[in-house]
């Protein structure tokens, strides 16, 4: 424990507010390339479905916003 560097509060929330906006930039870019592959993603999920399905039909969505996701 005498290995840990004593700081005052102000440094440990600078510290906190790099960690926190770190986060967030890595998030946002992460959301960034996931929304860019959104349908390859959603192929990729539903393709054992796909797979089953009987010929010459599709996917029904139950609720007006489920079809939002894989468009």
């Amino acid at each position: 424990m005498e290995d840990f560097k004593k700081q005052m509060l102000t440094e440990h929330l600078t510290e906190l507010r790099s960690c926190l906006i770190a986060s967030f930039i890595a998030a946002g870019i992460g959301f960034a390339v996931s929304y860019a592959f959104v349908k390859d993603i959603g192929n990729w999920f539903l393709k054992p479905l796909f797979e089953v399905l009987p010929e010459q039909t599709t996917l029904i969505f139950t609720s007006y916003q489920e079809a939002f996701f894989f468009i």
